[in-house]
């Protein structure tokens, strides 16, 4: 029979910088700073800048572990 595939949610590859900087717990500003230094990945969409969730979640990955490699707040 007919299946209504407009209401199956597709995945999100891509967030703003807005919902970005949310899931992250920082400023706009604070992202837009670490995307500056390129510290983190980010992805222009014509005049839009838009950030990998994958990328995103690898990139804090990489970082916790850096920092408990340190020694520092490896709770």
């Amino acid at each position: 029979m007919y299946q209504d595939t407009a209401k199956q949610a597709l995945p999100r590859l891509l967030v703003s910088s807005k919902e970005a900087a949310r899931m992250l717990a920082v400023s706009e500003r604070t992202l837009f700073s670490l995307r500056q230094a390129g510290a983190i990945p980010a992805v222009q969409v014509g005049r839009c800048v838009r950030f990998s969730l994958d990328a995103l979640e690898a990139w804090v990955k990489d970082h916790s572990e850096k920092k408990c490699e340190n020694g520092q707040n490896c709770d």
